[in-house]
């Protein structure tokens, strides 16, 4: 056996399993890319080690002792063993001389007394060629177990890479022959123990068995080294094979090279490996990677084919461009009773290759697969790998791509929020600043029309305040007449002068102060609201209407407030609402006889709120005239505007109140009843200028 320690027919892939085939002029091309297993590039600056035998060149003094004495260990484990099996066949059954005489084969019988007979062992096989040719391939191995293993039933599992993977963190064999690749990978994960090595059949040792040659067409002169794979396409079979690729990735490595960067692309053709010669026979590649003595299995390969940094070695007889390793191990699983796998390797060890094909021999050391593992940082060291930022960014590229796309979608989302939030403030401003201009003007508008509103208040009683002024004007004159004409006498005295002067003093404050109410009540300004006591304000409005009133109804004020209660209002406003119910209530009863007329004031208090009520004696209003009551431009008087109790609504409403109007007959007063004339209008204010709830006292 060469190259990878199997069969020249078995040369094909130890890697992998499943048939790949690449179609000729149609072979699949990965480029290298940031989620690609392969490292970034670490440039070396020591020359060229030589190639030569991996047991001499990687193995450290401390790992070889430790070998040999493993093997020291082992010979005397195996030689108790044949001393104990030996004695077991010479009390159990016939001898090897007796075999011969009943012409029965000789086999070895080891220990089947210390099983239980029938016993299952599972022994699963990379079959890189298919479970066929694997049949094919491994059936002496098969065949002597079956013999020499009797107290065991034997089950040969055979499968790809993936295929005994799973099979082993299934627990489903207590055996796994593979590849010193994946048995390093198995190892690290699930604790497989190697308990032998296939040996090769002319190598003075076990473990230089395995290598791969680098191949191009014969024609190309401008390759001759794997330096000149630099910029140029190379084929292999798999990433993860170690024969097929991992092996010639190490020599690129020491070499300064990384194939993700330096090499112009990979082409994984995948298996069998046949197909990477046909990648290069058709161009697709400059070169191509294959087993050790694969290549020489053609008879015109030397005329067709070169080997890059080629090397002869005479043991195997083959041309490799890599170091060799260790040949496949078989191994025991972590839960394989130990007494199952002292027989097997017991076994193993008596097989030699002159009579059953095979021959093993004790475990290899494979720490150089774990060097060139830890170099590449995959397999067990692929953690090594997530430290760096560019592997970070080559492992999470996929997760970063997102993040920057979130990111930029995220600042194309902040910035159109942006965008409109600022339209929309500035539009929300403008509305604002639209809106308060109409407020002022809807204030300047109402202080207009209540400024109107009084002066039509005071154009209704012109007549009535002339009267009034008329009378102190009179007396003045009365009394300044009898001072001249007992001046013009001779009766003039003192006391007399001082009685008349008194009086015109009386009567001119009289006058100036109707006029200084009037005054106060016409004059134009803007609303303030400050806290006034309710009683006397509505007893200055009294007065002011009395003395602008020639007949005045008698006005009962029945005051049921707190002592001094306050309330925070525009006095004057309040004052011209009052007024006019005042004058609405006189007018009403225009019609009733002068000493029938009365109105009547009720101030009251309900929880938050201040009730004022005017009521008047008249005849009431019909229940149309009601419903249109407080309707701009409506009006039940021959001279009137109808924009009175409209004003005073907005008025009352504006101070957080509300303006209502009924027949006292459906008031809900003790006082009235449902025989009650007249009509009672119903002014409320709140405690406080923030308390704007309205309280109905209709009654329903």
């Amino acid at each position: 056996m060469v190259g990878d320690g199997l069969s020249p027919e078995a040369q094909y892939d130890s890697r992998g399993g499943g048939r790949q085939a690449l179609e000729a002029g149609n072979p699949r091309k990965v480029e290298p890319h940031a989620g690609s297993r392969l490292k970034s590039s670490r440039i070396h600056r020591a020359p060229a080690v030589p190639l030569e035998p991996a047991g001499r060149a990687l193995v450290r003094p401390c790992v070889f002792i430790r070998r040999c004495a493993v093997h020291a260990l082992l010979i005397l484990f195996l030689l108790l063993a044949g001393l104990m099996s030996g004695h077991l066949l010479a009390a159990t059954g016939p001898t090897p001389d007796l075999q011969a005489e009943r012409g029965q084969p000789e086999a070895p019988q080891i220990g089947f007394k210390q099983v239980e007979p029938g016993t299952r062992l599972r022994l699963g096989i990379l079959a890189y060629k298919g479970a066929e040719a694997a049949l094919g391939e491994w059936e002496p191995l098969q065949t002597y177990l079956s013999e020499a293993l009797p107290q065991y039933r034997l089950e040969f599992f055979y499968g790809d890479l993936t295929a005994l993977r799973t099979a082993v963190s299934n627990g489903e064999l207590e055996f796994v022959l593979t590849n010193p690749g994946q048995y390093v990978e198995l190892e690290a994960e699930h604790g497989v123990g190697r308990i032998a090595t296939l040996e090769q059949g002319q190598l003075a040792a076990s473990n230089i068995a395995v290598g791969a040659a680098v191949v191009a067409l014969r024609e190309r002169h401008d390759m001759q080294s794997l330096d000149d794979l630099r910029g140029r396409v190379l084929a292999a079979t798999q990433e993860d094979a170690f024969g097929g690729f991992q092996t010639v990735w190490w020599e690129l490595d020491q070499r300064g090279m990384d194939p993700s960067s330096d090499l112009q692309a990979v082409l994984f053709t995948g298996f069998p490996m046949q197909t990477v010669l046909q990648a290069v026979d058709s161009g697709h590649a400059d070169a191509g990677v294959v087993r050790a003595c694969l290549i020489e299995r053609r008879p015109d390969w030397l005329e067709r084919y070169k080997v890059l940094s080629g090397i002869f070695h005479p043991e195997l007889g083959c041309t490799v461009s890599t170091r060799l390793y260790p040949n496949w191990p078989i191994a025991s699983l972590r839960d394989t009773p130990a007494i199952m796998a002292r027989d097997v390797a017991i076994a193993l060890l008596r097989m030699d290759a002159p009579t059953h094909g095979l021959s093993w021999n004790v475990p290899a050391d494979y720490q150089v697969i774990h060097d060139v593992f830890r170099e590449l940082q995959i397999g067990p060291y692929a953690y090594l790998r997530s430290t760096t930022l560019r592997g970070l960014l080559r492992t999470y590229w996929p997760l970063g791509m997102l993040a920057l796309l979130g990111l930029f979608f995220w600042g194309l989302y902040t910035a159109r929020s942006e965008y409109l939030v600022r339209t929309r403030t500035a539009a929300l401003e403008q509305a604002l600043k639209d809106r308060e201009e109409a407020e002022q003007r809807m204030r300047a508008n109402q202080e207009q029309a209540d400024h109107l509103a009084r002066l039509s208040v005071l154009g209704e009683l012109s007549s009535t305040l002339a009267h009034e002024l008329s009378q102190p004007l009179a007396g003045v004159n009365n009394y300044a007449q009898s001072l001249l004409r007992r001046l013009d006498n001779g009766r003039l005295t003192e006391d007399a002068v001082r009685e008349a002067a008194q009086n015109i003093v009386l009567l001119s404050e009289s006058a100036a102060g109707v006029l200084k109410r009037i005054k106060g009540f016409a004059r134009k300004r803007s609303g303030v609201r400050e806290w006034v006591v309710m009683r006397t304000l509505v007893d200055d409005t009294v007065a002011l209407y009395r003395g602008m009133q020639r007949h005045t109804p008698d006005i009962d004020i029945v005051d049921c407030l707190e002592f001094g209660r306050k309330l925070q209002v525009d006095g004057l406003q309040i004052q011209q609402v009052l007024l006019n119910l005042l004058k609405n209530a006189q007018d009403a009863m225009r019609h009733t006889p002068r000493g029938q007329q009365r109105i009547r004031i009720l101030l009251e208090e309900q929880p938050g709120w201040v009730w004022l009520h005017v009521q008047d004696f008249g005849p009431g209003m019909t229940p149309e005239a009601q419903e249109r009551l407080f309707e701009p431009f409506y009006t039940s008087k021959a001279d009137g505007l109808g924009l009175g109790l409209s004003i005073c609504k907005g008025i009352v409403e504006a101070h957080g109140g509300q303006l209502l109007g009924r027949r006292a007959a459906n008031a809900p007063h003790p006082e009235c009843g449902p025989d009650a004339p007249g009509m009672i209008f119903s002014l409320s204010l709140p405690y406080h200028e923030h308390n704007t709830k309205t309280v109905d006292i209709s009654g329903g």
